[in-house]
């Protein structure tokens, strides 16, 4: 069992299992999100993903990604930080796209390699691959 939390501690979730997926994600939606030039993602199946007893609520924006899919972005309301996303394309039905920086105690650490990276079209150009599966958009 991992767990993990936002940056004030005020919304707290637990997971089951393994994820389905571990990925980045090069996407300009990830890059605006994190801040960052990528996310590292855990797909993890909905079932083993749940929210902590006395959590605050999460607060969601919805927004039309590039791909044509909505996505929903789910953030503490306290400290902004963005837990974890979902969305209604076909491929991620099912599934929490969780932010691995919001593990606790250094877990994202120990995690495995991702085995795959999206957009990679909008890679950083000092960025070397790192997934053995490349993909220019969500194929």
């Amino acid at each position: 069992m991992a767990s993990g939390s936002c940056l004030c501690g005020d919304f707290k979730y637990e997971l089951s299992g393994e994820p389905a997926m571990t990925a980045l994600c090069h996407c300009q939606e990830c890059h605006k999100l994190t801040g960052s030039c990528f996310s590292t993602c855990l797909m993890i199946p909905e079932d083993k993903f749940s929210i902590a007893t006395g959590s605050r609520p999460l607060k969601t924006f919805t927004k039309k990604h590039e791909s044509g899919m909505m996505l929903n972005v789910h953030f503490c309301t306290n400290c902004g930080t963005t837990i974890y996303k979902t969305a209604d394309a076909e491929k991620f039905k099912g599934l929490v796209i969780l932010q691995a920086g919001t593990l606790d105690k250094g877990l994202a650490m120990d995690m495995e390699k991702p085995n795959a990276e999206f957009w990679t079209k909008y890679r950083t150009s000092w960025l070397e691959a790192v997934g053995p599966k490349q993909y220019n958009e969500f194929e």
